[in-house]
């Protein structure tokens, strides 16, 4: 069936927005004082985010192909795979998707928030910052991700036979880069994941929120799009 390109980027701001939620979510349950979850561990924000791509990715990979992540849609559009003109209103709903999917996650959480007075721990639940304050090793951490996981992601989506197997493939592969390499930064992997929360953490009056880091803000944004559009490069040299 044809979609409109409405509609394909309605279901990519519902399913970057699900992505946020469900994974930031786990952030929160994890970092935010009183919590049931409060101290839960990595592993806890590893799964919170592998299901948190793989759930969205098999509802609507039918219909816009499920990006959701502006890595991906520039990826592929610099490698000649996804049309420019669609480029703008993709990344505008991802975008937007995850600062809604943010916003949720703030009113679900928000007595949380009020009992939290460590500024980082609020801060990681909205965006992601380097351990060692460290846009260098940042920005390899999310090159190398990023990397990783658009490289699986088309691997992966290649053969076009079982999509929604495939993104269960997608899902532990997410969370193994949580799990895996996301000790330093969070990880991002995603621009519409770190930015758009971060604006949002910026203009939310949460007592004891800190910094937004926007020095840092770059790095997220730009190390996931260099690595994708990389990760696409490799599979379409070798493999296409």
């Amino acid at each position: 069936m044809h979609y409109t390109l409405f509609i394909r980027c309605v279901a990519e701001f519902m399913g970057t927005a699900l992505m946020v939620a469900l994974g930031n979510g786990s952030v929160a349950n994890v970092e935010l004082k009183g919590t049931k979850g409060f101290h839960g561990g990595w592993i806890l924000i590893g799964f919170g985010y592998g299901i948190g791509v793989m759930i969205p990715a098999m509802m609507f990979a039918g219909i816009s192909g499920a990006q959701i992540n502006p890595a991906m849609t520039l990826a592929l559009a610099v490698n000649g795979q996804f049309p420019w003109a669609e480029v703008f209103p993709y990344v505008l709903a991802q975008m937007l998707g995850g600062i809604f999917g943010q916003a949720c996650i703030v009113a679900a959480y928000k007595p949380y928030y009020n009992h939290t007075t460590n500024a980082e721990s609020i801060l990681g639940t909205f965006s992601t910052i380097d351990n060692e304050h460290s846009q260098l090793n940042g920005f390899i951490n999310e090159f190398l991700g990023t990397f990783v996981l658009v490289l699986g992601a088309v691997a992966l989506t290649a053969d076009k036979i079982d999509l929604r197997a495939d993104f269960i493939g997608l899902g532990f592969l997410v969370m193994a880069l949580v799990v895996s390499l996301g000790g330093a930064t969070g990880p991002a992997l995603n621009p519409a994941r770190d930015l758009g929360p971060r604006l949002l953490h910026a203009i939310l009056p949460l007592q004891h929120k800190g910094s937004s880091q926007f020095s840092y803000s770059w790095v997220p944004v730009v190390a996931p799009i260099l690595g994708g559009i990389c990760a696409v490069k490799v599979w379409s040299v070798f493999f296409g």
